[in-house]
């Protein structure tokens, strides 16, 4: 897992970057990531709704105010750790990264280099269904064995 950066930057100089990301924030990084790409998800979900006029002009300002609210909740905390919100979008290697660039991704409208916020908000919009199981032991004794279904979709069911 390494943090965006410039094209020409080294594996070891990602790692780098990395490592002095995790030992100054430790787990806040981690969990200001997932809390923005969140945030994005539902970001996108707005305007989607938005565009299909599926939203009351009084849930379109409530929705646009609480979005505002929670970026500037997700700035003031990097502030507090010290973590740029740039650093926050991860480059996952040959699957993109984690969040678009500033201005490069509308949802419903192609991209050329779609980001993993951007494959998951599709995912959202047409919906999936996950099915799996999990089996969670110690030595060679399974403990706790559950069946997982998962329908993800940002419609009505």
């Amino acid at each position: 897992m390494t943090l965006v950066g410039k094209s020409s930057e080294s594996s070891a100089e990602k790692i780098l970057n990395v490592r002095k990301l995790s030992s100054k924030a430790g787990l806040a990084s981690l969990l200001l990531t997932v809390l923005e790409v969140i945030r994005q998800l539902m970001e996108a979900q707005v305007i989607r709704r938005m565009d299909e006029q599926l939203l009351s002009d009084l849930q379109l300002d409530e929705a646009a105010e609480s979005l505002q609210k929670l970026e500037e909740q997700v700035l003031h905390l990097c502030k507090i750790f010290e973590i740029k919100p740039e650093d926050l979008n991860i480059d996952l290697g040959e699957a993109g990264t984690l969040l678009p660039a500033p201005g490069t991704y509308y949802p419903g409208e192609p991209s050329q280099n779609p980001s993993i916020l951007e494959l998951l908000d599709r995912l959202l919009n047409i919906g999936i269904v996950l099915h799996g199981d999990i089996d969670l032991g110690l030595g060679n004794l399974n403990l706790i064995h559950a069946k997982l279904r998962l329908v993800l979709t940002s419609k009505p069911i």
